[in-house]
């Protein structure tokens, strides 16, 4: 798990109330494929592999919020990605639990985009 000394020092500064929240994010995200990489994308951390994964949304307080930018393409049957529109999806984690709960369905969706991206 290669971490993005920037997306550190972001974090660090940002001091966000749920930053042990968002960190335990990232760590599951970047532990899900070695070849994600992340960097400061629209002042906000995002994670990329042949193009935008998603991105958290930081001014959410209340709950962590992990935009998929395409989310609409990817086959989540787990209903983990919320929405409508036509392309993104949004994660919401309301706490350490949440993210626990739900570890498995957030690796399968960025499994599921690192699939469609090599096909």
């Amino acid at each position: 798990m290669k971490f993005n000394p920037e997306v550190d020092e972001y974090l660090q500064k940002k001091a966000h109330p749920l930053t042990a929240e968002i960190q335990r994010i990232r760590e599951i995200i970047m532990d899900s494929d070695e070849r994600i990489e992340e960097t400061i994308k629209w002042s906000s951390p995002t994670f990329m592999y042949k193009g935008n994964i998603a991105s958290y949304f930081m001014n959410a307080k209340k709950n962590v919020s992990l935009m998929f930018h395409k989310g609409a393409t990817i086959n989540d049957k787990s209903g983990l990605l919320e929405g409508d529109g036509k392309e993104a999806r949004t994660a919401k984690f309301t706490s350490m639990e949440d993210i626990e709960s739900k570890k498995e369905a957030l690796k399968s969706a960025i499994r599921e985009w690192i699939r469609m991206q090599d096909s």
